[in-house]
């Protein structure tokens, strides 16, 4: 059964960084599509960052230029780098796997904060 596992979340000021990390168990890692999604009070989730399993990314319009999906398949992590915080990416921020089988997994999420 595959698990996913977020860190790096926290409290930092407007302009700050954060990496979030994802951990998958299992060994569908390299075979799958991730995804970095986001879901702040009162919104509906929505997908910040995406990586297909051949490494091809795409982003949301707003975090275009600040934010970095990357994996490491032999570490069975995901990564975004996120740069340039804004009050606006104050989120719970979730990972996602889908795997070449349409499993559907997802991580318990992390809290970022973005104050000034």
């Amino acid at each position: 059964q595959v698990q996913l596992v977020e860190s790096g979340g926290g409290l930092v000021q407007i302009g700050g960084s954060l990496r979030l990390s994802c951990a998958a168990s299992g060994s569908i890692f390299s075979r799958a599509n991730m995804g970095w999604y986001r879901q702040a009070p009162g919104k509906q989730r929505e997908l910040v960052a995406h990586i297909t399993s051949g490494g091809t990314t795409s982003y949301l319009d707003p975090v275009k230029g600040r934010f970095t999906i990357s994996r490491d398949n032999a570490k069975n992590t995901m990564y975004l780098q996120m740069n340039s915080l804004k009050p606006e990416d104050t989120a719970v921020y979730y990972c996602n796997l889908v795997s070449a089988l349409g499993r559907d997994v997802w991580g318990q999420g992390t809290q970022v904060t973005v104050s000034s």
